[in-house]
């Protein structure tokens, strides 16, 4: 397993070759942010009811001759103007890239501020480099549905 420092520093190099052109990227990602209101969960705690969303990304490429694959997660909880958000990152092997939170556990890596804002960086530097050139980064975006379990 990765620890969160190799990762932070890899990440950091990774951006630069992105930037380069030098990383092709395949990101897909599942999320509920754009479904109907009446399909999203709402969850009351002390009387406050907050509407839940969730938002998987998961990031794949070939660095320096090997796979890279890291899936971020996010739950989202919103109610009125305040939002609260929790955020996860997985390192899981090529195999498993499913976005179910069970099967990904295993592989959690500590997120830390300094680690969640180069994810962020990278994020927005893919986010651009695919509105301005679609060979370089392979987009695919899926509706999610999510079900709260008692």
């Amino acid at each position: 397993m990765k620890k969160p420092e190799e990762l932070s520093h890899q990440l950091t190099e990774m951006y630069k070759e992105t930037k380069e052109g030098k990383l092709h990227w395949s990101l897909q990602v599942q999320t509920t942010e754009h479904n109907e209101a009446s399909e999203k969960p709402v969850e009351v705690e002390d009387g406050v009811s907050w509407t839940i969303d969730e938002c998987y990304a998961s990031y794949v490429c070939k660095y320096r001759g090997q796979d890279f694959c890291m899936i971020t997660y996010e739950l989202i909880k919103t109610a009125g103007n305040r939002v609260q958000t929790t955020n996860l990152l997985f390192m899981p092997p090529m195999g498993i890239r499913a976005f179910h939170l069970q099967t990904l556990l295993p592989y959690t890596i500590p997120v830390s501020n300094v680690l969640a804002n180069q994810i962020h960086n990278l994020w927005e530097l893919l986010l651009q480099q695919y509105k301005a050139d679609h060979t370089s980064v392979n987009l695919d975006v899926l509706r999610g549905t999510l079900t709260i379990e008692d």
